[in-house]
């Protein structure tokens, strides 16, 4: 079983900064590990939808954001720590939410939705004062 969990969370001032990491461990029945899985972030503010936030394919070729946090925030991954990052900078109030890691189910492509992921972690909390 794969398993993920998320950490660095935290409360901030708008236009500071946070790295959130994901660790993950286990494996599926398939044997799938961490380096075989394509990552993404997601979160989900109170009484709003998950909402994608950014992704990572499973060698770093490849990353999609969110409009909302295009050139604010970078997804980035370490296979041999099986660990996924996400770097939070000149946060805004309106990215107050849970933020979770999720890990894909194979389809083949870098995808957005939440339906394409399979794991997910436990989430963790970040909350961005004005």
């Amino acid at each position: 079983q794969v398993q993920l969990v998320e950490s660095g969370g935290g409360l901030v001032q708008a236009g500071e900064s946070l790295r959130l990491s994901c660790a993950a461990s286990g494996r599926t029945s398939t044997g799938r590990t961490f380096s075989s899985f394509d990552m993404g972030w997601f979160r989900q503010a109170p009484g709003k939808e998950r909402e994608f936030v950014a992704a990572i394919s499973r060698y770093s070729g490849s990353t999609r954001y969110a409009d909302s946090v295009k050139g604010r925030f970078t997804i980035s991954r370490d296979n041999a720590k099986n660990t996924v990052y996400l770097q939070m900078n000149s946060l805004k109030p309106e990215d107050t939410a849970a933020y979770y890691c999720a890990a894909d189910r194979g389809t083949g492509t870098l995808d957005v939705t939440r339906g394409a992921y399979d794991y997910w972690g436990q989430g963790t909390q970040v909350t961005v004062s004005s």
